[in-house]
């Protein structure tokens, strides 16, 4: 393998890098990425939270102040990744109006689809999970974040327009898993603001199932306003309310997907692993 983790099992058993990946904005993307990662460090790990969306939702949400060198300045070169300590076992590294002419500037870099994945590099072995929140397109960011991943997440808001283009989010996947990184896979999909009140969530979730098959976890993300309300106190559903329906939803989730995880290291991969812990 090329790049920053070449001599070594490819993510398993520390820095396993995940993007949280949707070309349609307002599916609970950034929402998930939070509190996934949230739910991970209830359930003992150490989590960097990456913003690579221009529009900076999940740094606001978090209520993180602009910092002078964020996601833009270390893909630029300027700097190196610098993660700002949000709560214990749970660091981010923040992103900026800046960065949306990223990808204009970024455009004659060479080796500019690892730019990401040569910074994480630098950081990787210090956290359990990294998760990147990718801007709701499919451009050179978002490249770089599957470049640099070995898994993706999709998150899904249970509406029939939510579900076009699905195709094309799974193209572009195979493409770079094909051209760039042979590691990465589509870990699972998530059903977001869903109501089984709703003929239309249930509707949906059936399209969904029939589409990715056993890749659609168990917990979907009932609608709560919990979670609507989380982002505007500045901080995640755990510290907002543990009580709420959203809390408990993405903490399952969170235990479904290391499960996930679990299931798909080699032998090797645990093997190793077990010795690392003695």
């Amino acid at each position: 393998m090329e790049g920053p983790h070449r001599g070594k099992t490819f993510l398993f058993y520390m820095g396993i890098v995940v993007s949280l990946l949707n070309h349609k904005g307002g599916v609970g993307k950034t929402t998930s990425a939070i509190n996934i990662g949230a739910g991970l460090v209830a359930l003992g790990k150490k989590v960097l939270l990456i913003d690579l969306d221009p529009q900076a939702n999940l740094t606001i949400s978090l209520g993180i102040p602009r910092q002078k060198f964020s996601i833009y300045e270390a893909m630029r070169g300027e700097a190196e990744l610098l993660p700002y300590t949000h709560k214990p076992n749970m660091d981010v590294v923040t992103s900026s109006l800046d960065l949306s002419g990223a990808e204009m500037e970024l455009i004659n870099e060479a080796g500019r689809e690892f730019i990401l994945r040569e910074l994480i590099g630098q950081v990787e072995e210090d956290y359990d999970f990294i998760l990147i929140d990718c801007p709701p397109s499919l451009g050179l960011l978002t490249l770089n974040a599957l470049t640099s991943s070995r898994f993706v997440l999709i998150p899904l808001q249970t509406e029939f327009l939510a579900v076009q283009g699905l195709a094309k989010i799974k193209q572009v996947i195979d493409k770079v898993k094909f051209r760039l990184n042979k590691q990465v896979d589509m870990i699972g999909v998530i059903a977001t603001m869903y109501d089984n009140r709703r003929v239309l969530n249930r509707d949906v979730v059936e399209i969904i199932h029939k589409y990715f098959g056993e890749k659609v976890f168990n917990t979907y993300v009932r609608d709560n306003i919990a979670l609507a309300e989380a982002p505007a106190q500045r901080k995640d559903i755990f510290d907002y309310n543990p009580k709420s329906p959203g809390a408990e939803d993405y903490l399952n989730l969170s235990r479904e997907f290391l499960a996930r995880v679990e299931s798909l290291a080699t032998p090797a991969a645990k093997q190793e692993q077990e010795v690392l812990n003695r």
